[in-house]
């Protein structure tokens, strides 16, 4: 990846809806050369989809929280992740070094909803020793925008 490259992900990090043309001129390039770009990024894995960014407010879910979970010795993780990772109140789901197994962030409509999914999809799955759940009161910032590194102009 090189410095243009980079600058193409910067330009659509900050607007995924950005047209070719607007993206040649940030690239320097032709659009059709742009265009090529994109599509490596794309074929590479670098670029992993196109969605958009939603309020959460908006469409129902303003409740963030994060819920550690410690499985119980010997407890099959990938059973634990496969059970998760389908449900749309997972927003993230990270394997964590310390007393806890897994961190996960959700959504949900409120303190109701929460709880109850709480009880039931998480506590409830084999294997889960304990659960200690976090809500954020407030956010002052929230971002999927990742700072894209410099790397070595010769890298391809």
């Amino acid at each position: 990846m090189d410095s243009i490259d980079r600058n193409i992900l910067v330009a659509l990090q900050h607007d995924g809806a950005a047209g070719l043309a607007e993206l040649a001129k940030v690239a320097g390039l032709s659009v059709s050369a742009t265009a090529e770009r994109v599509k490596r990024l794309e074929e590479r894995g670098t670029i992993r989809g196109w969605r958009a960014d939603l309020d959460p407010a908006a469409v129902g879910c303003p409740l963030l929280a994060w819920v550690f979970v410690a499985l119980r010795a010997g407890a099959q993780e990938p059973k634990f992740r496969e059970a998760v990772l389908p449900l749309e109140q997972v927003l993230e789901c990270h394997a964590i070094t310390g007393p806890w197994s897994y961190l996960l962030k959700l959504r949900a409509p409120g303190l109701k909803e929460l709880e109850a999914f709480v009880a039931q999809e998480i506590r409830r799955r084999a294997g889960v020793e304990r659960t200690e759940t976090v809500i954020a009161l407030m956010t002052a910032k929230e971002t999927a925008m990742l700072p894209v590194a410099a790397a070595d102009d010769d890298e391809e």
